[in-house]
C-alpha cells in the first residue's frame, strides 16, 4: 500500500507532532500521503490536498489519526468503499484505533510490505419516511440511535421485527447496534458485548418503563423497524454521532445491514480480547490469595 489517505483529529494537542513524524517516515518508506482539502492540508509536510471523493478514490488505504470519532469520520467518507481504514489512537480511550502513537512507525512498515491482517466489519443502515415520503437513508459502522430531544418527557416507541410486532416501549430512547459499536452507547445502556464478527445487531432501549426490559439480540438479516408512536416533543436521531436529523411523531425507521461494510487493518499481534482488557477493563473471575 503506497498511497495513504490521511484523516486526522487536528484538535489533538500533540497531532502536529505525530503528523510530522509521519510524513518523515512515509517519505523514507516511498509513500504518498493524501488529505481532505481544509485544515488538515496545512497541517502535514508534503500532502497532497484533495477532496473527500478523490481522496477515496486515489488512497490505497485512509489512516484515521485522532480517537474512535475519528475512525468513524473515516467510515462515513469511504460512503461504501471497499478500501481499509487502519485506526491510531491519538486520545485516550480509542477503542477501535488498533494502533498507537508510539507503533505508528511500525504500522506504516507493516502497510508497506502487506504484513495487516483485515477485519471485515458490518453497517447499519437506516432508511427515514415520514408521511410515505424518504427523508434520507444513512449507513453507521456504530450505531443508529433515537432519543433525547428538548425534554426528558418519555416517548412511545413501537418496534417490528421483519414484520413482525416486537413491543411497544415508553421510554428515553432506542439503540440499535452493530457488533463494533457493541461497546460504545448500547453498553453504557446495559447491552452486551458482541464480537466484531458476529451477524447480528443488539436492540438497547434506552431507560424503559419497565422492570422486564432486557436488550435484544437478533439476526443481522432481519430489518427492524421503529415507529415513533407518541411524543411531545422532537426527538433526535444520530448515526455514528456523526449524522443527525430530527425525528417527529409518526416517522418510521428502517434498520437493516447494509451490502457493503467496512475493512479494518490491523498489526499482525492485534487481539481483540486483549483491546477489551486494556481500554474497557474486561476481565474473568480473579483467583484469590492466601
Amino acid at each position: 500500500m503506497k498511497n495513504l489517505g490521511i484523516v486526522v483529529n487536528c484538535r489533538k494537542p500533540h497531532a502536529p507532532k505525530v503528523l510530522e513524524r509521519l510524513a518523515g517516515k512515509a517519505h523514507s518508506l516511498g509513500m504518498n500521503l493524501f488529505v481532505v482539502c481544509g485544515e488538515e492540508g496545512g497541517a502535514i509536510p508534503g500532502a497532497a490536498r484533495l477532496s473527500e471523493a478523490e481522496l477515496v478514490k486515489t488512497a490505497d488505504v485512509l489512516l484515521a489519526l485522532g480517537g474512535d470519532g475519528t475512525v468513524l469520520r473515516a467510515a462515513r467518507i469511504l460512503a461504501g468503499s471497499d478500501k481499509p481504514v487502519l485506526g491510531v489512537n491519538l486520545g485516550s480511550l480509542g477503542f477501535m484505533t488498533s494502533v498507537t502513537e508510539q507503533n505508528l512507525d511500525h504500522a506504516l512498515e507493516a502497510l508497506k510490505h502487506g504484513q495487516c491482517t483485515i477485519s471485515n466489519r458490518s453497517v447499519a443502515e437506516c432508511r427515514v419516511t415520514r408521511d410515505g415520503k424518504d427523508l434520507g437513508c444513512f449507513r453507521g459502522l456504530n450505531d443508529v440511535v433515537l432519543g433525547w430531544g428538548e425534554s426528558s418527557r418519555v416517548i412511545t416507541l413501537d418496534v417490528e421485527l421483519d414484520g413482525v410486532p416486537v413491543a411497544s416501549y415508553k421510554c428515553d430512547g432506542l439503540i440499535v447496534s452493530t457488533p463494533t459499536g457493541s461497546t460504545g452507547h448500547s453498553l453504557s445502556a446495559g447491552g452486551p458485548i458482541l464480537h466484531p464478527d458476529s451477524p447480528c445487531f443488539v436492540i438497547t432501549v434506552i431507560c424503559p418503563h419497565t422492570l422486564s426490559n432486557r436488550p435484544l439480540v437478533i439476526s443481522d438479516r432481519s430489518v427492524v423497524v421503529v415507529h415513533v408512536a407518541q411524543t411531545t416533543k422532537h426527538v433526535l436521531l444520530s448515526v455514528d454521532g456523526q449524522e443527525e436529523m430530527a425525528i417527529q411523531q409518526g416517522d418510521r425507521l428502517d434498520i437493516r445491514r447494509a451490502e457493503k461494510g467496512v475493512r479494518f487493518l490491523h498489526l499482525p499481534d492485534y487481539s481483540y480480547f486483549s483491546v477489551l482488557q486494556k481500554k474497557l477493563l474486561w476481565r474473568g473471575s480473579s483467583a484469590v490469595e492466601g
